[in-house]
């Protein structure tokens, strides 16, 4: 079967950019920056994702474009005969679906929050309300499955049109929609009341707190970040490798990815922090900044309902920008390994996925009192545990011994893969670095993971 091909490098990039992209970029981003210093972190951040995010994202694109497989076969392609390798690729694949077993849920809520700001449900309810009505839609069963199952079909739906008519024309829509909202929402919280403030506490580089917090911990935070921004680890990148041509070196492809990704992030802080400080509420708590802080404050501004509307579609779109990429991650490994039809592997995979993310969407209402991670825990937490602390990281640290080891495919392989066409190539002097320290670091990122 003729291999399906992107049909432009923006929508490689955009493509590349949307999976990464994710509802932590959005709410955890800016948190830890204004828990970590500030401006300081970002630098620190910038520095790690040029150190670890850049070269492992490039390693990913060069395993996908070199083998024209999915993460589940690409191995079988360029590993040595009797290698053992490619039993990572059938751990890719489980981490695709693990991801989307709560991703997709977390999806459903944004949908079910826009829907709800634009229906003008929030309009005049007090701090109690909002607060209990993020607690009722977790305990409403059916809301919780229909909301997430609405994220599956419309996901699967469009991932079967095919990679260039479905995948990359809604991925273009939606990604450049996406950085539309988000100049305006910034703009306007820029200029908000006491918004200066928030800026302030956001970017200026801010020592003391940088010290009290530990310089230590600064780092490992910013190292985390900089590591689990870029979704690698799973072959979410090495899919997109597959689709496109020798035109670009691919290290150049993985710097606008990163670039891109970096800008939503910072953006997301821009519109979060002055608005917060504007209304006097605190910025450090994930979700329910986002389902109680934010709704709150767009109730006490002018035409709060249409800018509330716009920040929840916003998230949407940077959510389902990573179910959709994830979810072709899915379909192709399943075309792959069972060589079936686009539509079938759709169907098959949509069912699968609807059936398997119902413990997550459950996990707060019928299923509460199962607490896998002791007192408190949802299956939600085990799910992101896994992924995040386990699947992530082991699987970065395999894609980079592979590509940089003599018994995997070898350094000269991956450059010379890496480099066929125009822009950043990978130099020679990098090897000593990919071969010995990149791996030493990702180890340490998953040790600290697991403590």
């Amino acid at each position: 079967m003729k291999r399906e091909r992107l049909g432009s490098r923006l929508g490689f990039i955009l493509l590349s950019a949307g999976c990464a992209i994710g509802i932590g970029n959005v709410w955890k981003f800016p948190y830890i920056t204004g828990q970590n210093g500030g401006g300081i972190f970002v630098l620190i951040y910038l520095f790690f994702l040029a150190i670890i995010g850049i070269p492992v994202m490039t390693m990913e694109f060069a395993l996908g474009r070199a083998s024209q497989k999915s993460p589940v076969k690409l191995y079988q392609a360029l590993e040595k005969k009797g290698s053992k390798w490619h039993i990572h690729g059938y751990v890719a694949m489980a981490g695709n679906y693990i991801l989307m077993m709560f991703y997709t849920t977390v999806a459903g809520w944004m949908m079910y929050y826009f829907v709800k700001t634009a229906a003008g449900d929030f309009s005049g309810a007090s701090v109690g309300q909002i607060k209990t009505a993020f607690n009722d839609m977790l305990s409403n069963p059916v809301s919780m499955v229909v909301c997430m199952g609405i994220v599956v079909v419309l996901g699967f739906g469009i991932c079967s049109i095919g990679v260039q008519k479905g995948l990359e024309r809604i991925t273009k829509i939606l990604m450049l929609a996406l950085l539309a909202i988000m100049v305006c929402l910034s703009f306007h919280s820029i200029f908000m009341k006491g918004g200066g403030e928030g800026l302030k506490f956001y970017l200026l580089p801010d020592i003391d707190r940088m010290n009290k917090i530990g310089v230590g911990n600064v780092v490992v935070a910013a190292m985390n970040q900089a590591f689990f921004t870029l979704s690698i680890g799973i072959g979410a990148m090495a899919i997109f490798g597959s689709y496109i041509g020798k035109e670009r070196a691919l290290m150049g492809e993985a710097v606008h990815v990163a670039v891109l990704d970096t800008v939503v992030a910072v953006a997301s802080g821009l519109i979060i922090f002055p608005a917060c400080f504007s209304y006097g509420v605190e910025v450090d708590s994930g979700p329910s900044l986002i389902f109680v802080t934010l709704p709150n404050i767009f109730n006490n501004i002018f035409l709060g309902r249409l800018w509330g509307s716009l920040f929840f579609i916003f998230m949407t779109f940077a959510a389902f920008s990573t179910v959709l990429a994830v979810f072709e991650n899915i379909i192709s490994c399943t075309i792959d390994l069972f060589g079936f039809s686009r539509r079938k592997a759709c169907i098959i995979s949509g069912i699968m996925i609807f059936v398997l993310s119902l413990p997550c969407a459950l996990g707060f209402n019928v299923l509460k009192d199962i607490e896998p991670m002791g007192e408190g825990s949802t299956i939600m937490d085990l799910e992101d545990f896994l992924v995040s602390n386990i699947i992530l990281p082991l699987g970065s640290l395999v894609f980079v011994l592979f590509c940089v080891s003599r018994y995997g495919w070898g350094f000269k392989n991956f450059m010379a893969e890496a480099n066929e066409g125009k822009g950043i190539k990978v130099a020679g002097w990098m090897r000593g670095y990919m071969m010995f320290v990149l791996p030493v670091i990702v180890l340490v990122i998953f040790i600290i993971g697991i403590m």
